[in-house]
């Protein structure tokens, strides 16, 4: 099965097909979104690539390769800020677009391409004009968000890959070391 992947930057073969895509006769090729900007997907990228096969069912796949349920739905698009201050006194500011799933006892349920588009249409007066990272949220045992890291058309399907989110000190050079007389931060 051909596929295109769309991931940010530095993939060399992802980059020729996608070339070979662009400069193919009309009809030769399947369509596929427009290339992905270096770094997480964002509102934009991902309302773009729904709007060219809105009929298409979507796949989320999970950062070790299996997919979620195919049954699963989107509960809520949200617009998430998050405004707090780093272990060195850096005040800071983090928005993202979270797209909440559930899923339910009704097997036979499939969200395409279209009715999230639609469901980001019923969005717009939360998110603004603001271009957001976009992130899934999912309960496992817990409830876990995860970024949307990248598109890729397949046949039958549009497929949105999770990425990981990691946490970090944004402080490191009052943090690491701690050298001299001068104490660490945390």
């Amino acid at each position: 099965m051909r596929q295109l992947e769309l991931m940010f930057g530095g993939f060399q073969e992802q980059a020729a097909e996608l070339y070979r895509f662009m400069t193919a006769p009309a009809g030769a090729l399947s369509p596929a979104p427009a290339p992905a900007p270096a770094g997480p997907i964002t509102v934009s990228t991902l309302k773009a690539a729904l709007a060219q096969l809105p009929e298409l069912p979507l796949t989320v796949i999970w950062t070790d390769g299996e997919p979620i349920e195919a049954h699963f739905h989107v509960t809520e698009v949200g617009r998430v800020q998050r405004d707090f201050v780093d272990c060195g006194g850096t005040i800071r500011r983090v928005v993202t677009c979270l797209l909440q799933t559930w899923v339910g006892e009704d097997t036979d349920h499939r969200i395409t391409a279209g009715k999230l588009l639609q469901a980001f249409a019923h969005a717009a007066p939360i998110l603004g004009d603001e271009d957001l990272p976009v992130e899934l949220e999912y309960e496992t045992c817990n409830v876990v968000q995860l970024t949307v890291a990248a598109l890729r058309w397949e046949d039958t399907r549009l497929v949105l890959q999770l990425g990981s989110k990691h946490t970090d000190c944004l402080a490191k050079e009052l943090c690491l070391p701690a050298s001299g007389n001068k104490p660490g931060c945390c």
